[in-house]
């Protein structure tokens, strides 16, 4: 029998767990199910590889589910994920899974919801337990979960449990099961960690191991656009522009970076919301909620709030910053393209990240392509179809006839009606332009041929770390400002230039002199800048840092040693630096540095002693 014919029929599963399958819509098992499912309805330990995506929760829920004793009423199956919101989902498929099975009760048992809800939940009786490993650990401390029964332990993601440091809280609740009990463990990657868990709490496991093809692969188009030419919350508008998603994940590898791009995105018009680890478990609730109703498109999160995350709705996947680990890359995209739907995923790239791509390229087996940011005649083209789109819905409006009387008494009949349409063209356009400028030119170069060219970046960069931009000669008087920028962030002149440029409307020749320190930058502007733009360039952000400027001094002649002892003088914020010269600025910073440096050998001498 071929893979394609085999029904969950076919598997040996009871007839309320088929129903419910059928009434889901699935008629086929995947892969991992038809391995697992056999062994699991045999009494067999299972070790399970596959990647996210795959079908691993009907794997092990099905043939489980099926074996559990309504009639007893204590906890039998225990599944162990490594975050709540993966608890949750898991929790819910078993629900939907056991639908038609009477007097079948489930807990969820993580952290963030009350206790009472949960201790409730375990004392009518649950049979099924899903919970995070801290939170199990806890109720078991707490005698309110009793495992001394239990025939079925899941660990879901163990890999993942491991890298959160959870691997010592599941080796604690392991100990705690009846000797004769049946394990499933599933991961994607079997470190030693893992390996040594298997062998220490399974039975001669039966291994089951999916390799990733095509064919068991969601329908994922992935690219990578390297960063250049674009600050990256310019480039991301434009993406999110020109792209047809239905609903999105975008990834930051911060809980500020959520918070920061929500902002952004919503000031452009779109329909966002944050989901990180600071967020209350309800708040999380009712976001998600919103993603799966269609209330909310766009979904700014951290790889741990959202694992597990399982919506229909999403389509697009946006890695704004790279994970670290390509595992990591596997379960971002596999938020999208889930039981065989389709989807796409974009990976931003830096210059000094592009070993993290290729680690994520060598574990996908495939390079991953580059694009381009949109140019201003696709966003042209955008913004036109989805303008006609509405112009077109409007004509069918029932009032429509009287507005057209309304023109006749507001307009003489001299003006011609297409000088009127155009005008109420310019009017309703808004922020979004419909006519854009050409954007500015660009290096265009082949990122394939990063290698062959290192040795000229390596040069580049040597350059950029002693970067001083001389600017044009502008005999334009200067004051010297300070941004909290510098080298160590990855900045590069031509960042500060186009974010001064862009943020203040500011001819890029009109920008003086420009010197990048490790920490910070100093930048000269021409003089009497009004303060209303200073604090727009305090909140502005270059590579997503803000720069908060700050002025410093006067930039007089030709004199830049005012420059090395502006990240002395920024200690004091207090300090009025307009009111004070810049000589007397001077001695005391340097006063004060000295007390900092006498300070700092008094505090060794009497470590050392210590």
């Amino acid at each position: 029998m071929t893979e394609t014919n085999i029904t969950f029929g076919d598997l040996g599963l009871p007839e309320f767990i088929l129903s419910a399958v059928t009434e889901m819509g699935f008629t086929n098992p995947s892969p991992i199910q038809q391995a697992c499912i056999p062994h699991l309805l045999n009494g067999r330990d299972v070790l399970g590889m596959a990647q996210t995506g795959s079908g691993k929760t009907a794997a092990f829920s099905l043939p489980l589910l099926a074996q559990i004793d309504v009639e007893q009423r204590h906890p039998q199956m225990l599944v162990m994920a490594p975050t709540r919101e993966l608890a949750i989902q898991v929790a819910d498929a078993c629900e939907q899974f056991a639908k038609n099975a009477k007097g079948m009760r489930s807990a969820t048992l993580y952290g963030g919801q009350r206790y009472d809800i949960q201790l409730r939940a375990l004392r009518q009786g649950a049979q099924v337990v899903v919970g995070t490993p801290g939170r199990i650990l806890d109720h078991i401390k707490r005698g309110t979960l009793d495992l001394s029964e239990l025939k079925f332990i899941v660990l879901d993601e163990a890999d993942e449990m491991l890298r959160m440091g959870f691997i010592e809280d599941v080796e604690t609740v392991m100990a705690e099961l009846p000797a004769k009990h049946q394990t499933a463990l599933f991961s994607a990657t079997m470190p030693d960690p893992i390996r040594r868990i298997t062998k220490r709490f399974m039975t001669d496991p039966q291994e089951v191991k999916i390799q990733s093809t095509q064919r068991t692969n969601p329908d994922i188009a992935q690219s990578c656009w390297y960063v250049r030419g674009f600050r990256k919350n310019d480039a991301l508008l434009r993406f999110l522009e020109v792209e047809d998603f239905d609903a999105a994940i975008i990834f930051t590898r911060t809980k500020t970076g959520t918070m920061d791009i929500t902002e952004l995105l919503e000031k452009h018009g779109f329909s966002a919301a944050a989901l990180n680890g600071d967020m209350t478990q309800q708040a999380r609730e009712q976001t998600l909620d919103r993603l799966r109703n269609g209330s909310l498109d766009i979904l700014v999160a951290t790889d741990v709030a959202a694992r597990g995350l399982d919506v229909e709705r999403i389509s697009l996947v946006v890695n704004y910053d790279i994970p670290l680990d390509a595992e990591s890359y596997v379960h971002r995209i596999g938020r999208t393209g889930r039981a065989g739907r389709s989807g796409s995923a974009l990976l931003f790239v830096e210059p000094r990240e592009r070993r993290l791509l290729g680690n994520i390229e060598r574990l996908m087996k495939k390079p991953i392509d580059e694009v381009g940011v949109p140019n201003h005649e696709q966003l042209q083209i955008c913004r036109r179809e989805k303008f006609v789109r509405n112009i077109t819905k409007q004509l069918e409006h029932h009032d429509l006839e009287k507005y057209r009387g309304l023109i006749e008494d507001l307009f003489t009949a001299d003006q011609d009606l297409e000088d009127i349409a155009a005008a109420m063209l310019m009017l309703l356009q808004g922020k979004q332009k419909l006519i854009l400028p050409p954007d500015p030119p660009m290096e265009k170069r082949s990122s394939r041929d990063r290698d062959d060219r290192r040795g000229d970046r390596n040069d580049r960069r040597d350059r950029n770390d002693r970067a001083e931009r001389r600017g044009y000669g502008n005999p334009v008087p200067m004051d010297l400002y300070r941004i909290e920028v510098g080298r160590a962030d990855g900045v590069d002149v031509r960042h500060i230039v186009g974010a001064i440029a862009n943020e203040g409307d500011i001819d890029s020749r009109n920008i003086g002199h420009i010197k990048l320190y490790d920490d910070y930058s100093t930048v000269e502007l021409p003089k009497g800048m009004p303060k209303e733009l200073l604090q727009t360039f305090s909140k502005t952000r270059v590579l997503n840092k803000q720069i908060r400027m700050t002025f410093v001094s006067e930039a007089q002649g030709g004199d830049r040693r005012g420059n090395n002892n502006s990240k002395r003088r920024s200690n004091d914020r207090s300090t009025d630096r307009g009111e004070r010269s810049f000589r007397g600025e001077r001695k005391f910073s340097e006063k004060k540095d000295r007390s900092f440096k006498e300070s700092g050998r008094k505090e060794f001498r009497e470590k050392r002693q210590r």
